[in-house]
């Protein structure tokens, strides 16, 4: 990455962390109430680093296999993301944003419904709980079919900062909000940068084109992430599922020795 993509991040990240200060420990964390959804503190413990520092600070984790009892005793099997919230009481509970199987877009023109099922940010009135009428970005999030909203100003800030550092003009500056991505040339390379509720600062940056950064909405999961209980593994269609050690089959205990291996050798590279 070149050093003035580095260092816009970098103040956007420091603009976004002074804003936002939200902060969950691990020990307080509702292990309880995961558990009733067939999520223990062992596999949560065992996601990567950067899954753990995501949900750390309230964004959604990955989705993640759930299971829950129908009434009727039976056990269902599905998917979906989670976020810690913080009650006034000052616990910490947890909000379940399940896969659904279509969006829920009513609300918005067949011109904004387009676009979001494009995969693109729109901007939007909405109505706050206090019956304010305010502007939203919005997007679908692609893994789940959720629709996330997050308040203009929050990603004003940043936008602003990105403003100053690039020397954008007040109509590149509209593009972006209008969700379509810029890429522009810096140190000889394409840059592309554009709004994303995928990220934590609402920002994404891409070395690459527009197309590039588009295909950037997904973080990416080695086939094989290794914990100290167990091992979380994606398929072929990108879907997560949790092997606790007890459970390794010969496959997985001889990757578990090819990844300490890498691992092995890559520190003493260092």
């Amino acid at each position: 990455m070149n050093n003035s993509i580095y260092l816009c991040k970098s103040i956007i990240k420091l603009s976004y962390q002074s804003m936002k200060q939200v902060r969950f420990e691990f020990e307080e964390l509702p292990y309880d109430t995961l558990s009733q959804f067939g999520l223990s503190q062992e596999m949560i413990e065992d996601l990567p680093m950067h899954a753990l520092e995501e949900i750390s600070h309230g964004r959604h984790s990955p989705v993640l296999p759930v299971k829950v009892n129908d009434g009727n005793g039976n056990s269902v099997t599905d998917r979906s993301r989670f976020a810690f919230v913080r009650k006034e009481s000052g616990e910490v509970d947890v909000v379940f944003y399940p896969v659904l199987k279509k969006s829920p877009l009513e609300k918005y023109s067949e011109e904004q419904q387009k676009q979001l099922r494009s995969g693109r940010v729109i901007l939007a009135d909405t109505v706050s709980a206090d019956g304010r009428k305010t502007k939203v970005f919005v997007q679908i999030d692609i893994e789940t079919n959720q629709v996330m909203s997050v308040p203009t100003p929050i990603i004003a800030r940043n936008l602003q900062v990105l403003t100053e550092e690039l020397k954008l003009s007040s109509a590149e500056i509209k593009v972006m909000q209008q969700g379509e991505p810029l890429t522009f040339v810096m140190e000889d390379e394409p840059v592309t940068v554009g709004i994303s509720l995928h990220e934590r600062d609402g920002i994404r940056f891409c070395q690459g084109d527009a197309k590039k950064w588009s295909e950037q909405t997904k973080k990416e999961w080695d086939k094989y992430t290794f914990g100290c209980y167990g091992c979380w593994i994606m398929d072929d269609d990108g879907n997560l599922d949790y092997v606790p050690e007890e459970q390794y089959t010969e496959e997985l205990w001889n990757e578990q020795k090819k990844s300490a291996q890498r691992n092995m050798g890559v520190g003493l590279h260092k």
